[in-house]
């Protein structure tokens, strides 16, 4: 089975308070998961970072018949940097990165990212919201 994750992060303020959100669907379109995850106050790229995290650590206690990962994420940044495309520069953001390649090396099966418009991101990006909302 092919799991599609759709991640995002947002912060009110960059650093503000912040959140991750999380959406996790079978290749059928069948929801698995949806939660979002408070972060206190951080940047933007954090969030969008720890979705990342938050979701394969997710993956690691349910991944029984699954084959496949496609992330799906509207940070060009995010997805750039785990794909190699660009370098992690920043040092607040290299542990972070190091932390998902960790992961997704624990799950052992192949995993891609794609860089999705906003428009497609609204299950996760509403998580974020719900996530900030209930913080506020």
């Amino acid at each position: 089975m092919i799991i599609h994750i759709f991640t995002d992060g947002g912060s009110r303020g960059n650093p503000g308070p912040a959140a991750s959100g999380i959406y996790v669907v079978s290749e059928d379109g069948k929801e698995l998961a949806k939660f979002g995850i408070q972060l206190g106050i951080t940047t933007n790229n954090v969030a969008e970072y720890t979705a990342v995290i938050e979701a394969m650590q997710w993956l690691l206690l349910h991944q029984q018949h699954i084959t496949a990962i496609q992330f799906f994420m509207d940070s060009k940044l995010v997805c750039n940097q785990m794909n190699g495309v660009f370098q992690v520069k920043h040092p607040n953001m290299i542990p972070l990165f190091a932390k998902a390649k960790q992961l997704e090396q624990q799950l052992g099966i192949p995993v891609t990212y794609s860089h999705i418009p906003r428009e497609k991101n609204k299950e996760a990006d509403r998580m974020v919201n719900q996530a900030l909302d209930n913080l506020l």
